[in-house]
């Protein structure tokens, strides 16, 4: 337990540790890999290059110096790391090893002003805020591992098809080795994919949301190709139909709510239409009843993937709307009329083509789409509780812009 005095000076230091934070947890990743390279196994290296985990990291930290007193307010916070943790392995023999180089990295930033009482505070909060993970995360382990058909750590899973939907996205159907039954998943969550590639020294884990519905007698993602992503790269260019690689069992909080039958609003950018996809698939199958608004805006058609399998779900199903946004059309788009929006979404068009804003908002994609839809639905009048997202890869804050025009 923290004293009250402790307490206190983790207060006083959050501002300090907004102010400095990136620069803190940048200098503990660098120190980390020094001393444990073994851990480069767990973290996507890409998000390290592009700085969005130190970033991820300091909002953590900070959040979690400001409720040091009450930490059940960053529980969803936590629970929502800890499914990334869960997934990728994380155990609690590795929270020490995190303490202590987080400690180090403060006192190299800070230099004089980390005082013993300051890192002495520091030391025993982390331990506190550790067994808070480390207790949500056996929670977490036990539920993968007891439920029907479910495992602990990872598995092998075979490719049993490799399908190619655009220019640039590739579903890849995965089915265990052992043909084992599937756990049952929640619609939008994902998966951990472990790869080996020749000539690098470490493995790689990449997280996937799985693409279709539950129930299915396999477990479906749908990669893009990145061109600075090696494991992509991989997947697309020398994973074939047999190939075998370990997977995780499927975590995540961003999950359709299927005790509602309010209307849904899906919006995709690029490949976050992945686990909407999969919510999609759910509540065709599960809620016919139920009203769904798909729109997903993509550069052009070449790239756009699973396009034929949304617009056949729309035209099949009448509770189903499909609404297509294309930012830089081919010429044979422009032909083919294969579009509904040249451009980007925006707040007018929204409000042209949902016919109120009584709805659930579900959203995925890169960063400028995130902050162009949260915005436009912040215009709609939205309210929180309806807007629900994911980033892929580490999440940032998503902040109204004033007078904004989107």
């Amino acid at each position: 337990m923290l004293s009250t005095q402790q307490k206190e000076i983790i207060k006083s230091t959050a501002p300090i540790l907004e102010e400095k934070g990136t620069e803190i947890t940048s200098r503990f990743y660098e120190m980390l890999f020094q001393n444990h390279p073994e851990l480069l196994n767990i973290f996507n290296q890409t998000n390290q290059k592009k700085g969005r985990q130190p970033t991820a990291l300091a909002n953590s930290i900070v959040a979690a110096a400001y409720n040091i007193d009450q930490l059940e307010n960053i529980l969803p916070v936590v629970k929502q790391i800890a499914h990334k943790h869960r997934s990728l392995g994380v155990q609690p023999e590795h929270y020490p090893i995190v303490g202590e180089h987080l400690l180090l990295a403060i006192q190299d930033v800070l230099g004089e002003a980390a005082t013993d009482d300051i890192l002495n505070a520091w030391k025993d909060a982390y331990q506190v805020i550790a067994d808070v993970f480390i207790e949500v995360e056996d929670n977490m382990y036990k539920e993968a591992e007891n439920q029907i058909g479910g495992w602990s750590g990872y598995k092998p899973f075979f490719v049993d098809q490799k399908v190619q939907e655009s220019d640039e996205i590739t579903s890849f159907y995965l089915k265990p080795v052992d043909e084992s039954p599937l756990p049952v998943f929640q619609p939008g969550q994902y998966i951990g994919v472990e790869l080996t590639i020749p000539g690098d020294t470490y493995r790689h884990i990449r997280q996937y949301s799985l693409s279709d519905a539950p129930n299915k007698p396999y477990y479906r993602i749908s990669v893009k190709r990145d061109g600075k992503g090696s494991v992509s790269n991989y997947l697309h260019d020398y994973i074939k139909e047999g190939d075998t690689f370990p997977v995780s069992a499927p975590a995540g909080d961003f999950v359709l709510d299927l005790n509602k039958n309010t209307p849904i609003v899906l919006l995709s950018g690029g490949v976050g239409l992945t686990p909407l996809t999969s919510m999609l698939n759910t509540v065709v199958k599960n809620q016919p009843e139920r009203e769904i608004i798909f729109i997903q805006a993509a550069r052009n058609g070449n790239v756009h993937g699973l396009k034929e399998e949304i617009v056949q779900l729309s035209n099949n199903n009448e509770n189903v709307t499909s609404h297509i946004v294309y930012s830089e059309p081919t010429e044979a788009d422009r032909k083919d009329g294969n579009y509904d929006k040249e451009g980007i979404i925006s707040f007018e068009w929204l409000q042209e083509v949902l016919p109120h804003n009584e709805m659930d908002f579900y959203f995925c994609g890169p960063e400028p789409f995130m902050d162009t839809v949260y915005n436009a639905l912040y215009q709609l009048g939205v309210s929180e509780e309806q807007i629900h997202f994911e980033f892929f890869g580490p999440a940032k804050q998503l902040e109204i812009k004033q007078n904004v025009s989107v």
